[in-house]
C-alpha cells in the first residue's frame, strides 16, 4: 500500500472530529466530485483506492482528500479496514462515517447520524433506507434488501431494517473494535455480526440513497447478494 496525504489546515471546524471513510474501485467519472461535494462540509476524508484501473487516483489527488493506494484490488472490505487504520492514527478523530464513492450518500444524512450519536450517546449508527417512505429504490434491490434482514440472525438480533447499508458512523470506541477480515462484499454482514455480540449501543438513522444511472450501473446485483451468503458459508465452515 502507499499513501498520499494531502492535509487541509485553516479555521477550526464544526466537524473537525469526524473522518470520512470512502472505498475507491473504478470511479473515476465520479470520485472528484463526490469527494469535493463532501469536502465542503467534512474537512477530513481518507479515500483508500482499491488497484483501480482507471484514473480515479488522479481525481483523488486534485480535491485535497487524503488518498491510500492498495497496489492491487484486495475488496471492499480490506480497502474500509485500511481507511479505518489510518483514520484511527490520526489526531482528533471522534467519530468515523463509511461513505460510497458512486455518489449513493448524502452529506446531509451524515450530519444528521452525526447529531443523534453526539446526542443520544450511540455507539454506532447505521443509515436505514426503509425508516421513510423509500419510494426511489428500485423493486429488485428492495426485495434483496428486505429479504437479507430478515434471514440474518444478527439484524434480527439488532432490530435492524436495513442491513447492508454503506453509510454507517462509529464513534472512536467501536472503531477501534472493528476489524473487517472479509475483504470482499460480505464485509457488511461481519459488520452486523460484530456489532450484534459486542455490547455497543446501536441504533437505526433515515436516510436517503440517490440512485442515478451511474451509481444503479455500478450497485449491488442479485447476484452479488447471492455471493455475501456464499462467502459468509465459506467463513464459517474456515473458522
Amino acid at each position: 500500500m502507499t499513501a498520499i496525504a494531502s492535509a487541509r489546515s485553516g479555521i477550526s471546524h464544526l466537524y473537525d472530529d469526524v473522518w470520512l471513510i470512502t472505498p475507491v474501485y473504478n470511479e473515476a467519472q465520479v470520485i472528484g466530485e463526490v469527494v469535493t461535494e463532501a469536502l465542503q462540509t467534512f474537512p477530513n476524508i481518507v479515500c483508500v483506492d482499491d488497484g483501480s484501473r482507471d484514473e480515479s487516483a488522479q481525481r483523488i489527488e486534485g480535491t485535497g482528500a487524503h488518498l491510500l493506494r492498495h497496489p492491487v484490488n484486495l475488496g471492499q472490505g480490506a480497502a474500509l479496514q485500511t481507511g479505518f487504520e489510518y483514520a484511527l492514527a490520526q489526531p482528533g478523530g471522534q467519530y468515523f462515517v463509511t461513505f460510497d464513492a458512486d455518489g449513493q450518500h448524502r452529506v446531509e444524512d451524515v450530519e444528521s447520524m452525526l447529531k443523534i450519536a453526539r446526542e443520544s450517546g450511540a455507539d454506532v449508527v447505521l443509515g436505514s433506507r426503509f425508516l421513510t417512505r423509500g419510494e426511489d429504490i428500485p423493486w429488485q434491490k428492495r426485495v434483496v434488501l428486505r429479504t437479507a434482514a430478515a434471514v440474518s440472525p444478527t439484524a434480527r438480533k439488532l432490530g435492524l431494517s436495513d442491513a447492508h447499508n454503506g453509510l454507517r458512523l462509529f464513534n472512536r470506541a467501536a472503531a477501534s473494535r472493528l476489524d473487517i477480515t472479509m475483504n470482499g462484499m460480505a464485509h457488511a454482514s461481519e459488520i452486523t455480526g460484530f456489532l450484534a455480540r459486542s455490547g455497543l449501543r446501536v441504533v437505526e438513522a433515515p436516510v436517503a440513497v440517490r440512485y442515478t444511472e451511474y451509481s444503479r450501473a455500478k450497485g449491488q446485483s442479485l447476484i452479488n447478494g447471492v455471493n455475501i451468503l456464499f462467502d459468509l458459508s465459506l467463513n464459517r465452515r474456515s473458522s
